[in-house]
């Protein structure tokens, strides 16, 4: 993905007052989020309020401060452990997701992406934001026997427990595969 295909996407997302469903609704009216973007106020009227309409097309400093955050994050990722977002219509979008009544219009993903497409069974770890020492090693420690098993470990990467397990998944994917 781009560097500007992000930044539509972020736009999109990050609007004010722009909910899942209504970016929905845009990108099924308009196509990609560039598309959706290049509307005027009044065909973007057709789709969702005033009020949201002119959320999206008002530039707002807070989104591009996350563009940068976002495109550094992409920029950081390895061969090792792929950084990269995953928006609603792309061949790696989980499909259990796409059953949801109101599934995310972008996800951030790091790791081995294509599993969450095919792989069986999988397993999501959540607990306190701020878990103690052993509560994290613990969870860094069940995520990896997890994956041990043939398991896919999801997360939020949330910090905490989420994040302490996404981090053993990962620690013990890749030493299985450099091993």
């Amino acid at each position: 993905m781009t560097r500007e295909e992000v930044a539509a996407w972020l736009q999109l997302v990050q609007a004010d007052g722009i909910g899942t469903g209504a970016a929905r609704r845009l990108l099924a009216a308009f196509g990609l989020p560039e598309q959706v973007l290049q509307q005027s106020q009044a065909a973007l009227e057709q789709i969702v309020s005033a009020r949201q309409a002119a959320a999206l097309l008002r530039s707002q400093s807070e989104i591009q401060t996350l563009i940068d955050t976002t495109w550094q994050w992409l920029q950081q990722a390895d061969s090792q452990i792929p950084r990269r977002l995953v928006p609603l219509g792309s061949p790696d979008y989980p499909d259990m997701l796409l059953h949801m009544a109101d599934p995310p219009v972008l996800l951030y993903a790091m790791g081995q992406v294509e599993r969450l497409r095919h792989a069986q069974p999988r397993i999501a770890m959540v607990g306190s934001r701020n878990p103690t020492p052993q509560g994290s090693s613990n969870a860094r420690a069940f995520a990896a026997s997890f994956v041990e098993m043939g398991w896919t470990v999801v997360s939020g990467l949330a910090l905490g427990i989420d994040g302490a397990a996404h981090e053993g998944a990962l620690q013990k994917a890749v030493a299985d595969e450099g091993g």
